[in-house]
């Protein structure tokens, strides 16, 4: 945790400097404010931010004619937006009074570095948290050239309270014509000494400002994530044993948010409502007390600015609800640029592949017109290497529209097809990591040579994504096999099964042909279900002998037999994994149609005569057993006997 004391030297900052670094100083303050936490959780969202952003100038007083130091914005609470805003726009523009030295540079005698480093101002910001690290930031346009004993013992008690000053140095224009690097010089020797103190010299253009800005927000984040650290593997040495390079991976951007959301707020701790909480109830409470707010107590026009920050509006000034987008989509072709010179890194966002529109119910003539239109410009950006960057009032990923500006890029592909991506704004930028000391190491040609070789041992193709397998499909497809392997079928879908195959089966049989073709489903389920032990074997034997063949029916009548009723349900043998003896087989082979009632099928006088029913024997009483009957009957072979009327 970082908190920045800025230190504005108004006497040497000329008015369009001191302009453009009041609005460096807004824009810090609004990407702070708009800055959310990894954290997700509902307290996190709505507890405040913390104020860890002070600003002190130092003026000279036009009648005494003395150095000033005045506080104008003290870091004593929770963050407030709206007060730091009101304190940067009433920074005093007339202030510039620059000195200057013999040498005809601008200079100043005194940064009144002492009346800031003390209990109470730096030190009294932020209470005795010893998580808290301060940092002073000087800007100036003038070189600091003499430095008393008391500031440098101001500085020295600062590095023992783990402050660290930084002066940033704004060039002027005109500061070519002077002998600038040398007070440079003599500022760096005296400040030589002091660990906690460095020295910034920036242009101040448009570029330098945004930079100094995104440095600053990132040391102010709260959930700064740390650089991940990889290792890239090759496949031979780069040079003698060593075939990997470390490296950190950073990003290059910072996505800000697409809109101003209006909410209704209490006004005891100014926290918002929770939508969805405020739907299911016409009561209103307040989000930390829990205390019922009347009319009075709510604020109906608040902007929420983040996920932290709350704006209270006039009612006529409410911003409104983000609506979706209208459809077709406008983009706006700005410029060109040559697709080597764009930073890779500021493209974010998915990909979307953009092809011609065209109808055959539309004008033919139309539709053919602008996909040559759609070709041609595919092809000459192609042929040039260069892309189109458009700019929308449009999130395509969210489909709605945004309070500002988002930008793209249209690149043009080999294909005939282009592909538009999202580019990040100046506010998303954020700055490169400084790799000024990685530069300045000198390569001896063997390393360069070894590296060389070892590149052209790699394979060099075009990209096909087809030939570069990811193992989805193999990995899902093991976890399936995996699973099957596992076999276990739930109880609730066993149940539904026997119920299934329970309720298809009809306890009261009335033609021989369905006792048959019964007796052949039952031999059909023992042949497949290979009984696994003798025992089980033997039971199944003992019942087919006592109820089968024991009790066979008796061929009273030659001529035709009744239709014998089963009153008794039918069940299955017990489900087994072994091999059937010689005994069970011959019994199974007696189940077949006696030849006597083939032929007297075919007799044209038929008289119904009673006949012994066969018995079907009973397995063991339980659902299992009667779930491994087919829920479809084989038919036999032979006709069906017919009545005699």
């Amino acid at each position: 945790m970082v908190m920045l004391c800025f230190v504005l030297d108004l006497r040497s900052l000329s008015p369009p400097l001191l302009r453009d670094l009041k609005q460096s100083m807004l824009q810090l303050a609004n990407l702070y404010a708009t800055s959310s936490s990894t954290s997700s959780t509902g307290s996190s969202r709505s507890k405040p931010l913390l104020d860890r952003i002070g600003l002190c100038y130092v003026f000279k007083n036009r009648t005494s004619r003395t150095d000033e130091r005045k506080v104008a914005y003290s870091p004593r609470g929770n963050f407030s937006l709206r007060n730091f805003h009101h304190a940067v726009s009433n920074l005093p523009s007339d202030a510039f009074l620059p000195d200057f030295n013999s040498s005809g540079a601008l200079c100043c005698s005194d940064l009144k570095l002492c009346s800031i480093l003390n209990d109470k101002v730096l030190y009294s910001w932020g209470g005795h948290d010893k998580d808290i690290t301060r940092k002073v930031v000087l800007i100036s346009s003038s070189v600091y050239e003499t430095m008393d004993s008391a500031t440098k013992k101001a500085l020295a008690d600062a590095a023992d309270n783990c402050v660290s000053v930084e002066f940033v140095f704004l060039e002027q224009n005109s500061s070519h014509l002077v002998d600038t690097p040398g007070s440079v010089n003599k500022f760096l020797k005296q400040i030589g000494d002091l660990e906690n103190c460095s020295f910034q010299n920036y242009i101040p253009d448009a570029h330098a400002l945004s930079g100094l800005v995104k440095k600053w927000f990132q040391e102010l984040k709260e959930d700064l994530e740390e650089q991940l650290q990889a290792h890239f593997v090759f496949k031979s040495n780069l040079l003698g044993s060593m075939n990997q390079i470390s490296c950190n991976l950073c990003t290059s951007f910072n996505q800000i948010i697409d809109e101003f959301v209006p909410c209704k707020s209490c006004r005891c701790h100014g926290i918002p409502f929770d939508n969805s909480k405020m739907i299911r109830t016409d009561i209103s409470s307040c989000p930390v007390t829990g205390i019922q707010l009347g009319a009075l107590d709510l604020v109906d026009s608040s902007v929420k600015i983040g996920e932290h920050t709350i704006l209270y509006m006039p009612s006529f000034q409410c911003c409104q609800d983000i609506q979706k987008v209208s459809l077709p989509i406008n983009f706006n072709v700005i410029e060109r640029t040559y697709l080597s010179s764009l930073d890779e890194g500021i493209i974010l966002g998915a990909s979307y592949i953009v092809t011609p529109a065209f109808s055959e119910l539309d004008d033919t003539d139309k539709s053919e017109l602008n996909v040559k239109l759609f070709q041609v410009l595919c092809g000459v950006l192609h042929s040039l290497d260069q892309g189109l960057v458009c700019s929308s009032n449009c999130n395509v990923e969210t489909a709605k529209q945004t309070s500002f500006l988002c930008y793209y890029i249209l690149l043009p592909s080999e294909k005939g097809v282009m592909i538009l991506r999202r580019l990040a704004g100046s506010e998303e930028v954020l700055p490169v990591p400084d790799i000024t000391n990685i530069a300045c190491i000198r390569v001896s040609e063997d390393i360069e040579n070894s590296l060389q070789a070892s590149l052209l041992k790699i394979e060099l193709r075009n990209y096909d994504p087809v030939q570069h397998n990811r193992g989805f499909h193999q990995r899902l497809n093991l976890l399936v096999k995996e699973s099957l392997q596992f076999g276990a079928i739930p109880a609730k879908a066993k149940e539904l099964v026997a119920a299934s195959d329970t309720a298809l089966q009809d306890p009261m049989i009335e033609d021989l042909s369905v006792q048959v073709n019964s007796v052949e489903v039952i031999e059909e389920k023992v042949l497949d279900s290979k009984l696994a032990d003798d025992k089980t074997g033997a039971k199944i034997t003992e019942e087919w002998e006592q109820l089968v063949v024991l009790e066979m029916p008796k061929m009273s009548s030659p001529t035709c037999i009744s239709k014998p009723k089963l009153h008794k349900e039918v069940s299955s043998p017990p489900q087994s994994t072994g091999k059937l003896d010689d005994k069970t087989s011959r019994i199974l082979e007696r189940l077949e149609v006696p030849k006597q009632l083939k032929r007297k099928a075919a007799s044209p006088t038929v008289s119904s005569s009673s006949a012994k029913k066969p018995l079907i024997p009973f397995g063991p009483s339980n659902t299992n057993s009667q779930a491994i009957f087919s829920s479809q009957t084989i038919r036999p072979n032979f006709q069906r006997l017919k009545r005699k009327r």
